[in-house]
């Protein structure tokens, strides 16, 4: 972990009161005890669905399944930061994310047991923005909206309870594609109302952020003239106040702000991936031990946190692992015509002339077909 590397919570639980750290945790002391409660709930729960989830396809029952687990204290910190009006663009991997923003995980297994080709309507669940399987173009996207936003008049207003920011969440293997670093050059040009979130979890599948890059990810951004700043990624308080400050500034005509969240993805890449032919099991031992969920499970031991409240969120994580189950295993195929809803929000000319043409081949087949 990098010296100059935001942190509020040390690997062993314990606040870091220091003179550098003391903007930030003023953040943190405007959290409630409930507020603190819920983020562990969510970082538990969503791992324990994420193990449900990968067993399932380990079944037979998804096709692919792409794993969170250890990049839960970057999710939550930075999705509980963003207010109700932002919009919130992932990658494919922002599973707890989405839920914190009203996304039902079943909605995610549908996707990748390839019964649906987008998953939900973002108006319709926070401002939670469709998964993008291609890699890097999340940024284009986020970028694109947030330029929308500022040309709108939505941002820069001074009222907080209306004025709009977007986040954008991308991997370090992101910062090799094209399109993250054109997404750069555009929301410094236009001083987009943005935040790039990027999960540095150390592998782009199977090669190391130190083949990928010489120096440190976050100073890319300061090339362009974006503000940025690298935090401890396994440290969800960091991961709130640095990331609810970013957003804020943006949000108030600041322009686009950068965080590099240095974590670890402690599985596979996908469940596709075999991770033991390419890391040594010390590095994954190193990171494990700086568990985010245990992390700040220790936290809110010492302040008190009741055995009441765990064995409450265990509960409800294997209800919902159970439930998950349930669902699965009860979904059914869908007609094939859903692949060409949701196409476009109005009806299109050329989607209903596809939808015919198809209706029309099927049906050529004669009943029973």
């Amino acid at each position: 972990m990098a010296n100059d590397a935001i942190r509020l919570l040390a690997p062993d639980g314990t606040l870091i009161e220091r003179d550098e750290t003391a903007h930030w945790l003023q953040v943190v002391n405007s959290l409630s005890e409930q507020e603190l409660l819920e983020f562990y709930r969510q970082m538990a729960v969503i791992r324990r669905f994420d193990v449900e989830a990968g067993n399932l396809q380990r079944q037979g029952q998804l096709a692919l399944w792409i794993p969170s687990i250890g990049q839960e204290g970057a999710q939550v910190g930075s999705g509980f930061a963003a207010r109700p009006q932002d919009h919130v663009f992932p990658a494919y991997r922002e599973h707890v994310v989405g839920r914190i923003r009203g996304v039902d995980p079943m909605r995610i297994i549908e996707i990748l047991r390839g019964q649906d080709h987008g998953g939900w309507d973002p108006k319709e669940h926070g401002n939670f923005h469709l998964y993008t399987l291609v890699i890097g173009s999340q940024t284009l996207h986020a970028t694109g909206y947030a330029m929308g936003i500022a040309l709108d008049g939505a941002s820069g207003t001074g009222d907080a309870q209306r004025d709009e920011a977007v986040i954008v969440y991308f991997g370090d293997g992101a910062t090799s594609q094209g399109d993250a670093s054109e997404s750069l050059v555009f929301a410094a040009s236009y001083q987009t109302p943005q935040v790039f979130f990027l999960q540095n979890n150390h592998w782009a599948i199977s090669v190391p952020v130190s083949t990928q890059s010489r120096t440190p990810l976050y100073r890319r951004a300061a090339g362009f003239g974006i503000p940025s700043v690298q935090i401890d990624g396994n440290d969800v308080l960091a991961a709130y106040a640095v990331t609810r400050t970013a957003l804020d500034e943006a949000r108030s005509g600041g322009g686009p702000r950068f965080i590099e969240a240095l974590t670890y993805r402690m599985g596979a890449h996908t469940s596709s991936d075999d991770p033991t032919k390419y890391r040594d099991s010390g590095e994954l031992e190193y990171w494990q031990a700086r568990d985010p969920l245990e992390r700040f499970e220790t936290f809110l031991r010492a302040r008190g946190a009741s055995e009441a409240f765990f064995a409450e969120v265990h509960e409800e994580a294997e209800a919902l692992a159970a439930d998950t189950r349930r669902r699965t295993l009860a979904l059914e195929a869908p007609p094939a015509t859903k692949m060409f809803e949701h196409v476009y929000t109005d009806p299109h000319p050329d989607i209903e002339e596809q939808r015919a043409w198809f209706l029309a081949y099927e049906a050529s087949f004669g009943g029973g077909q």
